[in-house]
């Protein structure tokens, strides 16, 4: 009966969201309230359980979230990632171009949401498009797919973050296993199925939506400026990493590294010297760069009500005993956690659309099988969010992103973004197996 209660749970967060169009932060809330009520606490106790699964989410998590639209935000705005993308264009060349544009994406997709990441460069792709006469999905995918292996399986992107902390799993090790398995899959997703989309693809033009701001030679930092400062999380979170395997306890090395390496100081961090090396260094008034760090701020708003909400979804399936009645099942089930978190992902998001609460209700309905078997955490993390990102469709926002500035139809994005999107789940799901056999 619990377990049926969380089905008819799911089932109403699916027609909220898909037939009645209500907004996902408060779609979560109110099916919170229905399973909480339904499993058989009081309308108080519910209420209670829904506010400390918020504020427990949003406690450790809105300072990192925050801090990461900021970081971000400072390096769109100082031209950086512009000056990324152009100097390894000019280091690779045209005939590996699509190389450059990966290594672009994941360096700027690892510090910014996917949707911010994919505006920011989408004009670097029609620039490239344009003066290398290289259709437009050649260079378009491999960055899509960067961004999107990015937002599924590396920290300190908000959701693999999200998810790790609600799974009590170590950031800094998700993030090393994140790198394992982004590498061949954005390879096989990227450049690999370029191959094969090649029949309906476009050349760069005139475009509507194809709205950006250009920064001059003299506007941008260095090179050497942008990469440094915008590789400083992933820096500090491997180090924090090899510190923990390699070092006992008791090393004060050790305790330092994981200071500096958590994700909250690690963006805090990161954020100080963008300040300098992208803002004041520059010539900046000191008011400008904090204009550029609120507009940040107060664009991340509704994301934090949806990682809020999943939760509070969460927080009631632990205070209503659903929890332990999920352990007592998987204690005597062969099922893989990793496999059932992947595939409990896979469904949401394909009748959601939305990676986030696909991954976030995931995280809530499959949390107590870490505690009752031995699953690696971070690599849960890694699984829920290979499944959260399976055959994006109409239903996805990214959908229709990809489609209007790639000037494609319905089919053809289907063919491309959709294709490129099930490849990275999959290959997901592969690499955490993998690891988990060796590991």
């Amino acid at each position: 009966m619990p377990l049926l209660i969380v089905v008819i749970g799911v089932a109403l967060l699916l027609l909220l969201m898909i037939k009645f169009k209500l907004n996902g932060f408060i779609s979560l809330i109110l099916v919170a309230l229905v399973v909480g009520i339904a499993e058989g606490m009081s309308p108080i106790k519910t209420v209670t359980s829904i506010q400390n699964g918020v504020g427990s989410t949003l406690g450790s998590l809105a300072l990192i979230l925050g801090f990461g639209a900021m970081f971000g935000k400072l390096i769109a705005d100082s031209g950086a990632a512009q000056r990324i993308s152009r100097s390894l264009i000019n280091k690779f060349g045209v005939k590996r171009i699509q190389w450059a544009v990966v290594i672009t994406g994941f360096i700027v997709g690892i510090a910014m949401f996917y949707e911010v990441g994919f505006v920011l460069l989408i004009p670097l792709v029609f620039t490239i498009a344009e003066f290398t006469e290289l259709p437009l999905l050649y260079i378009g995918i491999p960055m899509a797919a960067a961004l999107s292996v990015t937002h599924g399986f590396l920290p300190p992107h908000p959701g693999p973050v999200a998810i790790a902390t609600i799974y009590g799993a170590s950031v800094s090790m998700t993030l090393i296993y994140g790198i394992i398995i982004a590498i061949p899959t954005v390879i096989i997703a990227g450049p690999f199925l370029t191959r094969f989309v090649k029949k309906f693809d476009r050349k760069a033009n005139d475009n509507s939506l194809f709205k950006a701001e250009i920064f001059t030679e003299e506007e941008m930092p260095s090179f050497s400026t942008s990469v440094l400062t915008a590789i400083i999380p992933p820096i500090l979170m491997a180090f924090s990493a090899i510190c923990e395997m390699a070092l006992p306890k008791t090393s004060q090395i050790r305790h330092f590294g994981e200071f500096i390496g958590s994700p909250l100081m690690a963006m805090f961090i990161s954020i100080i010297v963008a300040i300098f090396t992208l803002g004041l260094m520059r010539g900046k008034k000191i008011e400008d760069v904090m204009k550029t760090v609120a507009e940040a701020a107060s664009g991340i708003a509704m994301i934090l009500l949806i990682v809020g909400g999943g939760g509070a979804l969460k927080q009631v399936l632990i205070d209503s005993g659903v929890g332990k009645y999920i352990a007592t099942i998987m204690a005597g089930t062969n099922i893989s956690p990793l496999i059932l978190a992947w595939g409990i992902a896979a469904i949401l998001r394909l009748s959601l659309g939305s990676a986030t609460v696909a991954a976030m209700t995931t995280a809530g309905i499959v949390l107590p099988m870490i505690s009752a078997t031995s699953v690696n955490p971070a690599l849960m993390v890694l699984a829920t969010g290979a499944g959260s990102l399976i055959f994006s469709h109409v239903n996805d926002p990214g959908f229709w992103m990809f489609k209007e500035y790639f000037g494609l139809s319905i089919g053809e994005t289907i063919k491309s973004w959709s294709v490129m999107e099930t490849i990275i789940s999959v290959m997901g799901l592969i690499g955490v197996l993998l690891i988990n056999v060796i590991v």
